[in-house]
């Protein structure tokens, strides 16, 4: 059970690392501070004194009690030697992300750096305690995937902090906006409009589009689907948009195909285009139950040409996203930035710069021509 006395000197701590409490400001009295937690003198002088004790703050006489400047603490300095790198993604062993940390850990682990591994379920209540470790802990570099990249975040202050104490950093998949970081991304928007067009170009009009949009990704794909459209001339039936976040991600895509299958035949979608693989597979599913083939009923096309949409029975056309290369690209890059940092390399600092991987079609046996005679027969 979690103490009052732990309740307040965890959220002091929080407001330490996300900048709230600068080094050498003065955090509020202690009578402002029972007042604010609603708890005795004798918890939050105990909160404090600990707090004191651990070097997070410092008292000064007849003045008050500070937020310490932890950049000089010892016990960090002292970790800088032990070469520590953290990987944040928003998941660990599910789809394409085992690939992408690979390919990092590999690239790391040869550059003689321990790695360091965190998932934030793409949650930023986790992404934030991640953050916190990170802060309190001697690490020399992050890479990181954003958590809900396409939705305002309440942890940037946590990353101005790491700036502030000079953690070089890396976003992958997608970046926050704000902070105008170094990043490695697909071009997720021309990657939704091949997908879009290799369907059109096979005779599709009638396409539906199912995109997750609570990450950035999800809305480019979403853009380069608009986009393909309004280039060959073509309306799109706002229905046949849908589009969901991670938390409904089990549902909302299979009820919202359901609805679409109910409507008249003529009128049906013929093509899918989906988030990625793992949606396109799952959506296999439903098209199963209820008897329509891909591709010869309706084609399907996925993104991220991930190992799951190879080891179907129908094998997905889709886009190719490089994984493995993308997580190796990062630990290089982070090392580069290492190396400047500690002047270990003649190399110009504006050299690292942020890197976009091109996407191309990968046709498998998902989509095909329409078949017009069936539609005139319908």
């Amino acid at each position: 059970m979690t103490t009052k006395y732990d309740i307040v000197k965890k959220e002091i701590k929080s407001r330490i690392l996300d900048g709230t409490f600068q080094p050498f400001q003065k955090i509020p009295s202690e009578s402002e501070l029972m007042k604010q937690f609603g708890v005795s003198r004798h918890t939050v002088r105990a909160a404090i004194g600990e707090l004191v004790n651990k070097g997070w703050l410092y008292r000064e006489q007849g003045a008050g009690t500070f937020c310490a400047d932890r950049s000089s603490d010892e016990r960090l300095k002292s970790g800088v030697n032990q070469r520590n790198i953290a990987i944040i993604t928003t998941f660990i062993s599910d789809y394409i992300f085992p690939s992408i940390i690979s390919g990092a850990e590999a690239y790391l682990s040869k550059q003689g750096y321990n790695v360091s591994l965190f998932s934030t379920n793409n949650e930023h209540e986790n992404e934030k305690r991640v953050l916190e470790k990170i802060l309190t802990e001697p690490f020399e570099g992050v890479i990181v995937e954003p958590t809900k990249s396409a939705i305002s975040n309440p942890n940037i202050n946590y990353y101005l902090n790491i700036e502030r104490l000079n953690i070089p950093y890396i976003m992958v998949n997608a970046y926050y906006d704000e902070l105008e970081p170094l990043s490695i991304t697909m071009n997720d928007e021309k990657g939704g409009f091949i997908q879009t067009e290799h369907l059109i170009k096979l005779g599709h009009t009638n396409i539906a589009g199912f995109f997750k949009t609570d990450d950035l990704q999800g809305v480019k794909r979403m853009k380069g689907f608009i986009k393909a459209h309004r280039n060959n001339g073509l309306s799109i039936n706002p229905n046949f948009i849908v589009t969901y976040n991670s938390s409904e991600k089990i549902t909302k895509p299979l009820e919202e195909l359901t609805k679409l299958l109910s409507l008249d035949r003529g009128v049906q979608p013929t093509a899918i285009v989906c988030y990625n693989d793992e949606l396109a597979i799952s959506l296999l599913d439903v098209l199963r139950e209820k008897n329509i083939r891909v591709p010869e009923d309706l084609s399907l096309i996925g993104f991220d040409d991930s190992i799951m949409g190879i080891l179907t029975e129908v094998k997905l056309t889709t886009i190719s996203h490089p994984k493995s290369k993308m997580g190796e690209k990062a630990a290089n890059m982070i090392v580069d930035l290492l190396k400047e940092k500690n002047g270990q390399s003649s190399k110009m600092v504006e050299q690292v710069n942020s890197v976009v991987f091109e996407p191309s079609l990968v046709i498998r046996n998902s989509t095909k021509e329409l078949d017009i005679t069936k539609l005139v027969n319908q």
